[in-house]
């Protein structure tokens, strides 16, 4: 389909995660893609760039091992064997004063199911980064970086984007998966829904005296979720949600204050605990693209959807569209159509919306239920995790809902080829 008309096929705005991830997935079935990210790679792997980790489904896992991106990750991939959900007032992941209400997932329950799969991975994000692009380099994807996409045209034949230098760019079809704030989008005319929850992530790794034993926990507590992610060599990630006002003076605390509050925060049930490297904060809100698709363009990851961390799905979800979408442009050039043409992008908007909307409004069900103390609703929050808890069929659907192993799935989400 490349020809003198058009510099590439697929022309991608953001070359983080899933962006990458979308690039590798159709140069590796044939497509020529072209990368554009404000920021280079080596900026994009320094120690300060990006600090948080994340919860990979192993679905999600299996697309990175069908690109092969397998070597590159495993070594740095935490299996998640356990997930314990706890529910109190105060502080302490394994004490002070936790009710008797309490969700437990475990990998072996699915096992059979997963094909000895873990319930997820974690990996620090400067890994999967750097795994990512150094696949893009090896590959030979052009990556424009540093540039910047000031303006976008979408025509009958094709699509067409400006860079802050001057140049024009021009495709069949234009991807916008540089963030919450995308270009892409605002030039296509989608409009956003969503609210600020008024809370910031704090998001810190720790090492702990005591092995984690691939156990991640996920503790309730009125001003918000507190999680323990296990990572590779006997640490952590821990994202600490507050309150925005709380939190800013968190960050602003003294190191030795704000190991105070975080070993009272955490509790001894893993030893001593010591903080690694520099502590980060997030904005936490809700922002859902009225449309994912408009002509010559598809939305993908946070420029589609931007969502709260309470259940780790953030990312996944952007995995899923790449998956997706590569998988229904594929698809369309094999069948000698048009694949920036509003019937082909409606197959892919059509595959993602329903998943994508349903999770979204669960997770900020799952914010609005769990991020207070009122005490009608900690009542009701108990029974419902208490009951889930003695329903085997409900847990396993849960587990493998965050596995990325429910419903119709892209070829790359079951680890095959495109």
């Amino acid at each position: 389909m490349s020809g003198p008309d058009f510099d590439a096929d697929v022309i991608i705005a953001g070359a983080g995660m899933a962006g990458a991830t979308l690039a590798l997935s159709l140069h590796r079935a044939g497509l020529k893609p072209l990368l554009i990210d404000p920021v280079v790679f080596d900026a994009q792997l320094a120690p300060s760039f990006d600090g948080r980790s994340s919860a990979i489904a192993y679905a999600a896992f299996r697309q990175w091992r069908a690109l092969g991106l397998g070597e590159a990750l495993e070594p740095h991939a935490q299996r998640i064997e356990q997930i314990l959900v706890t529910d109190g007032r105060t502080p302490g992941a394994a004490g002070g004063g936790p009710t008797p209400f309490f969700l437990r997932f475990d990998s072996a329950e699915i096992a059979d199911r997963s094909e000895g799969e873990p319930l997820g991975y974690l990996l620090e994000n400067r890994h999967t980064r750097t795994a990512l692009a150094g696949a893009v380099l090896e590959a030979g994807i052009e990556v424009l970086a540093p540039a910047r996409v000031v303006s976008a045209a979408f025509e009958a034949r094709g699509a067409s984007v400006t860079l802050a230098d001057g140049r024009t760019l021009t495709a069949p079809l234009v991807v916008g998966a540089e963030g919450r704030s995308s270009p892409i989008r605002a030039a296509a005319g989608i409009g956003t829904l969503g609210w600020d929850y008024r809370q910031t992530g704090v998001v810190a790794t720790v090492r702990m005296e005591r092995p984690h034993g691939g156990v991640a926990h996920e503790y309730f507590l009125p001003g918000g979720p507190f999680a323990i992610l296990p990572l590779t060599g006997n640490r952590a990630s821990l994202v600490w949600t507050e309150s925005t006002a709380r939190a800013a003076a968190l960050i602003a605390a003294r190191p030795e204050i704000f190991q105070a509050h975080l070993e009272r925060r955490f509790g001894d049930f893993l030893g001593d605990v010591a903080l690694e490297g520099p502590v980060f904060s997030y904005p936490l809100s809700l922002q859902l693209a009225e449309r994912f698709t408009a002509p010559r363009v598809a939305l993908l990851g946070d420029a589609a959807h931007g969502v709260h961390p309470i259940a780790g799905q953030g990312l996944n979800l952007g995995l899923k569209g790449a998956a997706a979408l590569a998988e229904v442009l594929v698809e369309a050039l094999r069948l000698g159509e048009d694949i920036g043409s509003e019937v082909v992008l409606e197959r892919y908007a059509a595959w993602r919306r329903f998943d994508t909307v349903t999770l979204s409004a669960g997770m900020d069900l799952f914010v609005r239920l769990f991020s207070n103390d009122n005490p009608l609703l900690r009542l009701a929050r108990g029974v419902g995790m208490s009951a889930v808890n003695r329903i085997a069929p409900a847990r396993t659907f849960f587990m493998q809902e965050a596995g990325g192993a429910v419903g119709q799935l892209p070829r790359l989400l079951r680890g095959e080829a495109l």
